[in-house]
């Protein structure tokens, strides 16, 4: 195996990104750091120790690299080759906390609402007149 390995291929074999181009795109945006500087290029080597810093769904994953793979594997074996480093017990308080819904209201049911949130003012249809 290889001391220095593609950023994008790395992160694809460690199993980050579904694929090599989704990879590729966040590199090129600029959405991964290596040691705290921005990689914008796909191509920048990566090697053991490095710590890599970027976002994945709605949280922020910070992870050290800990060996390098010649090729994609399954999800154990991937986790291997790096050490996360990010606070998956910490709760993001910025999140907006999502509330529970229940089924759709009937019709009935909404009619209902509508008439309570009217406070009973009446809907003038367009027919009426105002005199």
């Amino acid at each position: 195996m290889n001391e220095l390995q593609r950023i994008d291929k790395w992160l694809w074999h460690a199993r980050f990104f579904k694929s090599r181009s989704f990879a590729k795109r966040q590199c090129a945006n600029g959405r991964i750091r290596i040691n705290r500087a921005i990689a914008r290029k796909p191509s920048v080597a990566v090697k053991v120790g490095d710590i890599l810093t970027f976002s994945q769904g709605s949280s922020v994953r910070v992870i050290k690299v800990m060996a390098m793979a010649d090729r994609r594997q399954q999800a154990p074996k991937a986790a291997l080759l790096y050490d996360d480093l990010s606070c998956a017990n910490v709760i993001n308080t910025h999140a907006v906390p999502k509330t529970q819904h229940g089924p759709r209201p009937t019709k009935s049911n909404r009619r209902a609402i509508e008439r309570f949130l009217s406070c009973g003012v009446r809907k003038r249809s367009s027919r009426e007149t105002i005199s």
